[in-house]
């Protein structure tokens, strides 16, 4: 078991709560993307015992970090919204060189890859542009009702899997989001388990079709990569702060998500 894959579980679970931000871009910055791709995709392998060594614990990290975490994140965005969104902005922006160095962008980009980089950015940034007003929590549980979770699980999932793409944004545009972690705070395990096996569902089908294109169109898969990181950071980007000690604090958070980025980076690359 590679243990220390609890760690990033435990830093991708709680990103993976937050709208707007996606655990698949911080599985980037942590060094570990493709082969997460690579690891889904193996388990219907003969060499399905060495990829659960390497999900088994990043599973755990995330579980621990989605259950132990959520409400801290609820406080954090009902009384600090600001600061909070600054950091993950932070982060996500601090991505961006890792990706660029990864992909030799100066020699193995094409005109063609800096229009799927515009491509990639405009599609996730036009979901700032969707209002999902009415998320209110789900009482009335109907058979449609967990139909809808179930499904809402599956297109979730696969955005989880791409970078840039935020599942928990899909859920609240949805209309689920605050059902499923009301559920999730709650143990309210009926809903739990029907979003969690759509879920599960997505991220197997999502990885097999994004490990096909990073096998066959690698350099144009991490140009789609690197439009959407762009794209998401206007999706996360609050506004500015309408007083000065709060756009300080929120100056302070953002330096803290860059700084956060950098050091995982770093850490990473060393091993």
């Amino acid at each position: 078991m590679e243990w220390k894959n609890i760690y990033r579980g435990l830093v991708m679970g709680t990103i993976e709560v937050i709208p707007g931000i996606s655990s698949g871009t911080v599985a980037v910055v942590l060094g570990i993307y493709e082969r997460l791709i690579a690891a889904i995709n193996g388990l219907f392998s003969k060499e399905w015992k060495k990829h659960l060594n390497f999900l088994i614990p990043l599973g755990i990290g995330m579980v621990i970090a989605i259950f132990s975490l959520a409400r801290l994140l609820e406080w954090l965005f009902d009384y600090h919204p600001g600061p909070t969104l600054f950091f993950f902005l932070g982060l996500i922006i601090g991505v961006l060189p890792y990706l660029f160095n990864k992909v030799d962008i100066k020699n193995t980009f094409k005109a063609r890859h800096y229009l799927l980089i515009m491509i990639g950015a405009v599609f996730i940034a036009s979901m700032d542009f969707f209002n999902p007003g009415g998320n209110e929590v789900i009482t009335n549980m109907t058979f449609s009702t967990y139909m809808l979770l179930f499904f809402s699980g599956m297109i979730g999932s696969a955005a989880m899997i791409l970078p840039g793409l935020s599942g928990s944004f899909l859920l609240l545009v949805i209309g689920v989001y605050y059902t499923v972690i009301g559920a999730i705070s709650n143990l309210l395990f009926d809903i739990i388990i029907v979003t969690g096996l759509g879920i599960a569902i997505g991220i197997v089908v999502m990885s097999k079709i994004v490990h096909f294109f990073l096998q066959n169109y690698h350099t144009g898969t991490f140009a789609l990569v690197i439009g959407f990181v762009i794209g998401s950071t206007v999706v996360v980007f609050p506004g500015w702060a309408e007083t000065v000690p709060l756009m300080i604090v929120s100056i302070v958070t953002f330096a803290a998500g860059l700084a956060m980025a950098y050091i995982l980076g770093r850490v990473e690359y060393k091993e």
